[in-house]
């Protein structure tokens, strides 16, 4: 009796792909391409929906940021038999006496020093061309300079003329797309208004959200939905709070070691390189630039200053504050983030270099377990087509 000749659906390449279930899916996969292709030509139905997740989307983030920093606080605070609804006021008592305080005490002196910074700059950034023409006329390599014929004279004579002609196209640009401005505006304060009860309620019944998520899904994929969530929420939990808890330290660090040094402006760039070291990598650059155009114009020696201050800082973050912090929560190669940075700039410009390595970091999680999957799903079948042809 000759052996049963296998189907369509047995051969090793469609038991490969999955069997019958995962051939399905693809031609699902293939009819769902084509479903976006055609809605993407009648685009404009949905464009009143794209209105309303540009409007939602930022309160969310906001809140969930919010909802990592002080989940952390909550649980303490329930620890200590304090109610969660209490432990909630206290949360946002705490919150609004912190920004009191520092509205009282600590944005009047940042603005008096930005106005200050605004007004000296541009004699910070004269002298940082005359010395640099200077050194370069007197350098190895004067002979290509000179070449160039380079005025600094007439650059120095012509950039009062080319800021107030920058900040009058800048104030024309802002005249002409007024309206613009004024609903970009009303979005932000509308934003800011909504994150706070957005955050009650996440902090409230945020713990079951997940719960009600795995509910919707069928039984069968909530065991392997409850750990993806179970991971997404580790990443995000560990990013958020080991990134504001890095760059509150930074910011200090250089705040004090400015003040070591007497660099002017101190507080001011303490602040500049807190808010810019969320973002890796770049975030340094931006934030010591500045810093190095008033040290230059302060003082030559005020740059070396600050070159061992600065790399003090990066020193003592690099080795000892973020590895106890971060750790290897996120397991993200340096060129990776770097290719993630550039990539989520140019998509999404300066909300994706901030949410850019979060986001991916989240992706990662999910390809991750869906390859975990495909490869226990490939396994069995191979092991069942092993059994099937012995």
């Amino acid at each position: 009796m000759q052996p049963e000749k296998p189907s369509f659906f047995s051969t090793r390449f469609i038991q490969f792909l999955g069997g019958r279930n995962t051939l399905f899916l693809l031609i699902l996969i293939l009819l769902l391409g084509l479903i976006i292709f055609i809605f993407d030509l009648v685009s404009f139905v949905f464009y009143p929906m794209q209105v309303l997740l540009a409007n939602v989307v930022l309160p969310v983030i906001l809140a969930t940021i919010g909802y990592y920093l002080f989940r952390p606080l909550l649980q303490l605070l329930m620890r200590m038999k304090i109610p969660k609804i209490w432990g909630i006021l206290i949360i946002f008592l705490g919150l609004i006496g912190l920004i009191t305080l520092l509205i009282v005490l600590v944005f009047p002196f940042l603005k008096t020093q930005l106005t200050n910074l605004i007004q000296d700059f541009p004699q910070y950034f004269k002298k940082l061309v005359i010395d640099a023409d200077m050194f370069l006329r007197t350098s190895i390599f004067s002979s290509y300079y000179l070449n160039l014929e380079f005025d600094v004279e007439k650059l120095m004579q012509q950039l009062p003329e080319n800021i107030g002609n920058t900040l009058q196209n800048a104030v024309g640009g802002v005249a002409n797309g007024i309206g613009k401005v004024i609903s970009t505006l009303t979005g932000l304060i509308l934003a800011i208004v909504t994150v706070p009860f957005i955050l009650f309620y996440l902090l409230k019944d945020g713990e079951k959200l997940p719960q009600y998520i795995l509910n919707l899904l069928p039984p069968r994929m909530r065991e392997d939905a409850h750990q993806v969530m179970k991971d997404a929420d580790k990443q995000i939990s560990a990013y958020i709070q080991g990134q504001i808890l890095v760059a509150i330290c930074i910011g200090c660090m250089v705040f004090i070691g400015f003040l070591i040094i007497g660099m002017d402006y101190a507080l001011l760039l303490g602040v500049l390189a807190m808010i810019t070291s969320v973002v890796p990598y770049l975030g340094p650059i931006i934030a010591i630039t500045p810093a190095a155009v008033i040290a230059i114009g302060t003082a030559p020696f005020m740059l070396v200053k600050l070159a061992v201050v600065w790399t003090v800082v990066q020193l003592v973050e690099g080795k000892f504050i973020s590895p106890q912090i971060m750790g290897k929560s996120l397991h993200i190669h340096p060129i990776t983030i770097i290719f993630v940075l550039l990539t989520a700039g140019s998509l999404f410009g300066v909300p994706g270099v901030i949410l850019g390595i979060p986001g991916y970091a989240l992706l990662k999680v999910l390809i991750t377990h869906m390859y975990k999957l495909f490869k226990r799903r490939y396994n069995r079948h191979e092991t069942e087509l092993n059994h099937h042809y012995d």
